[in-house]
């Protein structure tokens, strides 16, 4: 409790943890502090905030004020069974087709859920900008931006955790697994939409196909750093690119890399990167994303060849 309002995390006292209770710290040496520190002061491993903040703090990335709208999917489960919201218990609904963006007691399961976690986060701060019924029935999404550098991570923080409180009232699993249902249904994840302000501006859109150029280039580490179990997500079917491979293309949802009809037509704009998994750890996917297309520079050799691969002129 905090004797008088606060209007910066800065103001805040320190506080620690058990550190050892949560796979964080020895038992000898226990105490870990927020966001996360040793009483030292070095980030512990599981501090992705660090590395992103020291990305997001370099000169050149300032420059290019990155923006970020990031879309999070997740799916709402029976408590009891660990079975999708609506689904009859051991059976399967109706195919895919009428629950995405869909109204009626017979397509959307967890509506009261989805507009408390909307009405919430607006209440904490959070700079949520839309929510929609998913695809597969019981599975929603909502979307956090546009939001300026490290604090797209913080509020995607901040709203996973208000999300797990009004389940929790709710009686509601959340599960943020990327594929919770094997077969024909989509999975979950956590389409991430980024520009900076050379692609906004005029000729953005060769700005964006260079970004492209480097992120194909570095495919394999976007891949082993965008969430746990990506791989049974990302399987080139239900509005996926392989995860072996990377594409782009114009209004193409089963690409890497999607460029909006919109981009192309102004010649400026945003690309949105379709590979993070529900379960992605945002400072990580904003740092890679920024660091790939601001900071990295790849050699003239690398470039020419992926530029053939992955057909840009």
């Amino acid at each position: 409790t905090i004797s008088e309002p606060v209007e910066h995390p800065s103001e805040l006292p320190k506080w620690n943890y058990d550190g050892s209770s949560t796979g964080q710290a020895p038992g000898e040496d226990s105490e870990v502090i927020c966001d996360a520190y040793t009483p030292a002061g070095k980030p512990i491993p599981t501090n992705k905030r660090h590395k992103a903040a020291e990305i997001f703090s370099n000169k050149k990335v300032v420059d290019e004020v990155p923006w970020f709208g990031i879309e999070q999917e997740y799916t709402l489960l029976q408590q009891n069974v660990k079975w999708p919201l609506g689904w009859p218990v051991g059976g399967y609904p109706g195919p895919q087709g009428p629950y995405y963006c869909g109204a009626g007691a017979d397509k959307s399961f967890g509506r009261d859920i989805s507009d408390a976690h909307y009405k919430a986060c607006l209440y904490a701060g959070i700079n949520i900008s839309g929510t929609n019924g998913e695809v597969m029935p019981g599975q929603w999404e909502y979307q956090v931006g546009p939001s300026v550098g490290i604090e797209a991570g913080d509020h995607i923080w901040c709203s996973r955790y208000i999300l797990e409180r009004i389940t929790e009232q709710a009686g509601v699993v959340l599960s943020l697994d990327p594929k919770p249902i094997e077969g024909d249904w989509n999975g979950a994840g956590c389409h991430t939409n980024y520009s900076t302000k050379s692609m906004r501006e005029e000729g953005g859109f060769e700005v964006i196909k260079k970004a492209i150029l480097n992120l194909s280039l570095r495919h394999k580490e976007h891949i082993s750093a965008y969430g746990e179990g990506n791989e049974r997500r990302l399987t080139g079917k239900h509005e996926t690119a392989s995860i072996d491979s990377f594409s782009w293309g114009v209004a193409n949802r089963g690409c890497s890399i999607r460029v909006g009809r919109d981009t192309e037509k102004n010649g400026k704009g945003y690309l949105e990167d379709r590979r993070p998994a529900s379960n992605m750890d945002p400072y990580v996917v904003t740092g890679l994303l920024a660091e790939t297309t601001i900071l990295y520079e790849p050699t003239l050799e690398a470039e020419a060849l992926a530029a053939q691969k992955v057909a840009l002129k």
